[in-house]
């Protein structure tokens, strides 16, 4: 099964993950960052996704994590939600950020049982909001979420604090730190640049 480093490399080799140490990227949120992580990209290469599910199939019989259903955060997390449920032979649901305004004003879409313990699937974990909020509806629909499992993590203590305040468990595949230690052990950037970027992620903590 896939290994976190082989993941990291493999979205530095397709350019998932991109880093620049001067003229750093603009998140959505205004946040001038010197890494820009775009997971939507392993959706166009077989390969690398098939690695991501490889790796979440690892860590749930690592961490022994029991499930019934398989839940994708809308939208990044859907396509993973769904190929780990093909490769687990699981029901999948997804999550949308909030009930649709229209039709049946759905805010999960598929179907929940009372009970069933569900896996969150997001790609991304930064301060976990996303993640988070998927996973109180679901509990709210009666669900038991047994984790919540994500690509890559900024490795913020903002999320720590919010999993843990929540109550909610996650895992990630891979995350800031090993990509730092990829990028210097490849000697794609020094010992400074390593500092740099461990204080920007610092400065948002």
């Amino acid at each position: 099964m896939a290994t976190g480093e082989e993941v990291i490399r493999e979205l530095l080799q397709i350019k998932a993950v991109q880093i620049k140490t001067e003229g750093y990227f603009t998140w959505t949120s205004g946040i001038k960052s010197p890494i820009y992580c775009d997971n939507r990209l392993t959706m166009s290469y077989p390969i690398v996704r098939r690695k991501i599910t490889q790796a979440f199939a690892r860590i749930i019989k690592e961490q022994q994590i029991q499930l019934d259903c398989i839940a994708g955060c809308a939208t990044a997390g859907i396509p993973h939600a769904a190929w780990l449920a093909e490769a687990l032979d699981l029901p999948m649901v997804y999550v949308r950020s909030k009930p649709k305004a229209h039709g049946k004003g759905n805010q999960i879409e598929g179907e929940v049982k009372q009970g069933q313990k569900v896996i969150v699937i997001e790609d991304l974990i930064s301060t976990g909001g996303s993640a988070i909020a998927s996973a109180k509806a679901l509990h709210a629909a009666g669900a038991e979420v047994t984790g919540v499992l994500a690509i890559f993590t900024y490795g913020l203590r903002k999320a720590e604090v919010a999993f843990r305040e929540s109550g909610f468990h996650y895992h990630t595949i891979t995350g800031f730190d090993a990509f730092i230690q990829v990028l210097e052990a490849d000697g794609k950037i020094n010992q400074m640049d390593s500092k740099q970027l461990l204080a920007w992620r610092e400065s948002l903590n």
